[in-house]
């Protein structure tokens, strides 16, 4: 018997869970795939990279949210909420934890941010600064700073939404910290920054479903490096002169 796993082994849908097959989210290819197929989580870091609308958002909020998280964000412990909105996915999950594995868990959510630091001003913590006072950049950081020093399970939505490319750097750092302990990371992305992360698992989403890449075969990345080796080649196709 093994006690060196993640916190999350497996995700799979709980087959009598009471959520229509022909119903969004689970037209959504990557939903649909998971719920037939499952997904082993890797150990470390892994990272869903896809366009807008592909479902990496709608798989991270639920695995956080079968997980025991708020949708909103925040810890195991917070429970927060100003408009529900979330998929019914979250309910529908079944997670395989990893045995002697760490049981604590933070959802990192960029456009739920502002109601989380007002919960946590309503509940307040003598070494929490005053979140609304900082940018909201600063106080990003000052979250991955006081939030992301355990060996937990740690979602992130877009955290790069935040972040300069330094703060980002400075991101990557933080999660390396958290898989070399024994943490375990589940983060949707659109940063070919974050996704460069050595060791890190990249899972592709799109029309496809769920496949795994490496960094330089991301369209993200050679989207990125086209655009910046001749920014023109793409703005002359969105910019009417």
């Amino acid at each position: 018997m093994r006690f060196d796993q993640p916190p999350v082994v497996r995700i799979s849908l709980d087959p009598d869970a009471p959520i229509g097959r022909r119903t969004w989210p689970m037209t959504i290819p990557a939903v649909a795939e998971l719920a037939r197929d499952g997904l082993d989580l890797a150990p470390g870091v892994t990272f869903l990279v896809g366009e807008n609308g592909s479902g990496k958002s709608t798989l991270v909020e639920a695995v956080a949210m079968a997980y025991g998280m708020a949708a909103e964000g925040g810890s195991t412990g917070s429970q927060h909420s100003t408009r529900a909105s979330e998929s019914p996915l979250g309910n529908a999950l079944r997670l395989q934890r990893g045995i002697g594995a760490a049981r604590w868990g933070f959802f990192l959510r960029a456009e739920t941010m502002h109601g989380f630091y007002t919960y946590l001003e309503d509940h307040p913590s003598e070494h929490d600064p005053r979140f609304h006072a900082m940018s909201h950049g600063e106080s990003f950081l000052a979250v991955l700073e006081r939030r992301f020093d355990s060996p937990g399970f740690y979602c992130l939505d877009e955290p790069e939404a935040a972040l300069s490319f330094s703060s980002t750097l400075g991101l990557v750092a933080v999660l390396h910290g958290v898989a070399t302990s024994g943490g375990q990371v589940l983060c949707a992305t659109h940063s070919p920054v974050l996704a460069a992360m050595p060791g890190a698992t990249i899972l592709e989403v799109g029309d496809w479903g769920l496949r795994r890449t490496t960094w330089e075969e991301l369209e993200l990345v050679q989207h990125w490096r086209a655009y910046l080796d001749a920014p023109g080649r793409y703005l002359r196709h969105v910019i009417d002169d």
